[in-house]
């Protein structure tokens, strides 16, 4: 374990952090504007966040794969892109469960509650969700890049 992560004490997944994180939270405005819509037209807090989870995923895709990992080669392959969305779909089970809990364990959740709620799972989950966009997802097409002859 200690081995794998001293794999993210460099520059590059430094950067990769940062522009995860960055990425992370324009999506995270997004998907709360949206969740936030939902709610004040009456929509449940689950199918709130399972519309806004949707819309923003896809998204993320883009923006992770053409900027945090700079692959901008257009190799796009159906492997990478349904492990972004597996990596998403168990981040999402994981936001749905965190604000369960919270709505479960502290009452009926006032918008504000599950606002915070979901803010906590965001936080929570931006590190392994770049440990699996770098290794399952992108892991391929970044050793293949890492691979070619640079150009002089």
């Amino acid at each position: 374990m200690k081995k794998y992560l001293r794999t993210f004490a460099n520059r590059e997944s430094f950067n990769q952090v940062i522009k995860v994180g960055i990425v992370g939270v324009f999506n995270t405005v997004v998907s709360f504007a949206l969740f936030n819509v939902f709610l004040l037209m009456g929509w449940p807090w689950f199918w709130s966040i399972t519309v806004s989870f949707a819309a923003t995923t896809f998204m993320s895709y883009l923006l992770n794969r053409r900027w945090t990992f700079a692959l901008k080669d257009g190799k796009v392959s159906g492997r990478e892109t349904a492990s972004f969305f597996g990596v998403n779909i168990v981040a999402y089970f994981a936001s749905v469960g965190i604000i369960w809990l919270a709505d479960t364990l502290l009452g009926p959740l006032s918008t504000l509650g599950y606002n915070l709620a979901l803010l906590f799972a965001a936080g929570l989950l931006i590190l392994p969700k770049l440990a699996g966009y770098r290794d399952l997802v992108f892991g391929r097409a970044l050793k293949e890049r890492s691979e070619e002859p640079s150009a002089l």
